[in-house]
């Protein structure tokens, strides 16, 4: 069997292990470039019956591809940076926790469905209808034998309540104080009034 045909067999068997390990050194999106990379790599050496280990080489192209490709990111994060404070913007920017930010839209969604909850039957109906389906007011006063102005009120009603308590759960959140008596209402089936 000819290096060539050996090579080609080794780099079959491993593509999974060489993209786990250049996914410890790369972005996401550019495993797959640095794994075919390798192959490219591989086939266009010349010499082949020199290589002794064809996996062990295909390692060791795949991660020096990857730190690679690693320094001429970070060479080109710095070079087109004119000032420290751009730089220090941009590594803010990155560094965001993304956890973090997923954690607290669902907490600000929860908190939102609470509000809605503890509208008023007729009201929450209307602003569900409203905001969630997009019925125009004609339709809903429609469906629901309601005026049209009645359908008005019920929207802004549950646009300051659902507000006032969004505000409310925030501040309480921040300042991480008790829960006032009003809140606690609220979370017992009470409305804002």
């Amino acid at each position: 069997m000819s290096n060539q045909t050996l090579l080609h067999k080794a780099y079959l068997t491993s593509r999974k292990s060489i993209s786990r390990l250049v996914a410890r050194i790369v972005p996401p999106h550019e495993i797959e470039d640095i794994v075919q990379e390798t192959y490219v790599r591989i086939c266009q050496i010349e010499n082949k019956e020199k290589i002794t280990s064809p996996k062990s080489f295909m390692y060791k192209t795949a991660k020096n591809l990857a730190l690679d490709y690693q320094k001429q990111a970070n060479v080109r994060l710095v070079d087109g940076i004119e000032n420290m404070e751009t730089l220090e913007r941009l590594l803010s920017d990155q560094s965001k926790d993304e956890m973090y930010e997923n954690a607290l839209a669902n907490s600000e969604f929860s908190y939102f469905c609470e509000a809605v909850r503890l509208l008023p039957v007729q009201c929450r109906k209307v602003f569900v209808l409203k905001k969630v389906y997009g019925y125009s007011q004609r339709e809903i006063a429609v469906q629901l034998n309601l005026s049209e102005s009645t359908v008005e009120k019920h929207i802004s009603t549950g646009m300051k309540r659902c507000t006032l308590f969004m505000r409310k759960t925030q501040d309480n959140a921040v300042h991480e104080k008790e829960p006032s008596f009003q809140d606690t209402q609220l979370k017992n089936g009470g409305t804002y009034e």
